[in-house]
């Protein structure tokens, strides 16, 4: 404590011996009101111009020290000795990527680490960074020369930070380790999901992801990278929490496959299936990609999470991924697109994947109109993540079932309490509880006992000239009148 202000009195009192450091070298609080007013209404003209010119003077010159500090820095580099790596032990942490059907193969791209034949999975490179499980993709590069564009990308990547984004922890550079090292998600790839056909999606898990990813994108779009350029299932992966993240965007430089020379691979086609006609006709497409080629790319991951028959489902029609490729180049119509029957699903997310890969990428929409649409389709679970949706419905359940058992545990007490009741007007209530209780019941001996016999009267005339219901109704009455006589004397029949 430094001073007491007294709020009643409106006294301020400093505490003796304490003093209280005021920012800027003053010797007492600042005024209420600053000197130019808050709008600099009390100042001239030219005393604001000359404090606005000194403003900017001094804002470039600390930002672009700044950013230049940030770039020297190089925080995002990685020492190739500080990663942990132990195939054999980690081979249980990679993502396995079901390889059982060929005609929807996942293609071995350099995001792999090892094959296994037996099991017909392939394994995504893991490795040990500060304690912590990481993916490590290799660089196929012999060298890489670090110049100020690339700094200025590494420190934006960096600087990423969404839920649906993986983290670019950072790079190694060293030879011939040169390699990416990023957060790494043990569910695998959304393809390696779609195409396990013993996990089952109901139709919350598939909002939920499709979801997750337009909210990556998003992100991604309104950020400092602003395209992806490399859109498709298995570039997009689960985490431990079920949460989808996008991966493999931005540093396109780094990114080079293997068989880009090759133009009869399988692989080099299948990476083509998400790619949008107007960039698939260009002879030199831009590395990064476009925001209206991302929609596009994303409508072709929807119909795989929709139908689940692998990427771009033709039906009956079997094409290799190169005639595909040669159909969507072409301009005339029908424009040629994966089979999406209306039954399939919701008609809004039809029309929604029909809108977002149309063949002018000024009729697509963008994925912050995207956001609204599933929002929609997704509105009964408003948080949108997969485990939290799963929390709720097994709290909702919860409480069901306490209701049920509440509403049951009533009805078996009622139940209870007319059995017993009618116990009682059976036999004696002594003897009642002990029977209830399952207990033994001891024979009882009295000195005096009274035994009362009655008769009705021309019983049989009566019922001779009554319905069996009115002969009912007279013994019911007849014998509630002697049981209510009965309950005032110490007696029992």
């Amino acid at each position: 404590v430094v001073a007491n202000y007294y709020g009643d009195s409106g006294q301020f009192e400093d505490v003796p011996g304490m003093k209280i450091h005021w920012a800027g070298g003053r010797k007492d609080p600042p005024p209420d009101t600053p000197a130019c007013g808050f709008d600099n209404s009390k100042c001239p003209d030219n005393e604001l111009e000359l404090d606005n010119c000194y403003t900017f003077s001094l804002t470039f010159p600390i930002r672009h020290f700044k950013l230049e500090a940030e770039l020297a820095s190089m925080t995002w580099k990685i020492k190739w000795d500080d990663i942990t790596t132990a195939s054999n032990e980690l081979k249980g942490l990679g993502s396995r990527r079901s390889l059982t059907r060929i005609s929807h193969t996942s293609e071995c791209s350099s995001d792999t680490f090892a094959l296994t034949a037996l099991n017909r999975q392939v394994f995504v490179r893991t490795g040990y960074y500060k304690g912590t499980v990481v993916a490590i993709k290799p660089i196929n590069k012999p060298r890489i020369d670090i110049n100020r564009p690339l700094l200025v990308e590494l420190k934006r990547m960096k600087d990423l930070q969404h839920d649906h984004i993986v983290r670019f922890i950072g790079a190694c550079i060293d030879p011939p380790h040169c390699c990416l090292v990023t957060e790494y998600c043990p569910k695998g790839s959304l393809q390696d999901i779609l195409e396990n056909d013993e996990i089952k999606l109901d139709w919350m898990f598939r909002y939920s992801l499709m979801h997750d990813l337009i909210k990556g994108m998003t992100y991604l779009h309104n950020s400092e990278i602003r395209y992806h350029g490399n859109l498709k299932s298995p570039n997009c992966v689960v985490d431990s929490r079920f949460v989808l993240k996008i991966k493999d965007f931005g540093l396109h430089g780094f990114r080079i496959y293997k068989e880009n020379g090759n133009l009869d691979s399988y692989a080099y086609w299948r990476r083509k299936l998400w790619t949008a006609p107007e960039l698939l006709r260009m002879s030199n497409p831009p590395l990064e990609g476009t925001q209206k080629g991302d929609v596009y790319s994303f409508a072709i991951i929807a119909h795989e999470v929709v139908v689940r028959q692998g990427t771009f489902y033709l039906g009956l029609m079997e094409l290799s991924p190169k005639e595909i490729v040669e159909l969507v180049k072409k301009q005339s119509k029908p424009y040629f697109r994966p089979l999406l029957e209306e039954d399939l699903c919701n008609n809004e997310l039809v029309q929604m994947i029909k809108r977002c890969w149309e063949e002018d990428p000024a009729d697509r929409p963008d994925f912050q109109n995207l956001k609204s649409i599933i929002r929609k389709l997704n509105k009964n679970n408003e948080s949108g993540n997969i485990l939290d949706n799963l929390l709720s419905r097994m709290e909702q359940y919860a409480n069901n079932l306490e209701s049920l058992v509440e509403e049951r545990t009533a009805d078996y007490l009622e139940e209870k309490r007319k059995a017993e009741d009618l116990l009682y007007q059976l036999l004696p209530k002594s003897v009642a509880s002990q029977l209830i209780r399952g207990e033994v019941v001891t024979a009882e001996a009295f000195d005096s006992v009274t035994i009362y016999f009655s008769d009705i009267v021309g019983f049989t005339a009566i019922s001779a000239q009554s319905t069996p219901m009115e002969v009912v109704d007279l013994l019911n009455d007849l014998y509630t009148c002697f049981d209510s006589i009965i309950e005032n004397f110490d007696v029992y029949k």
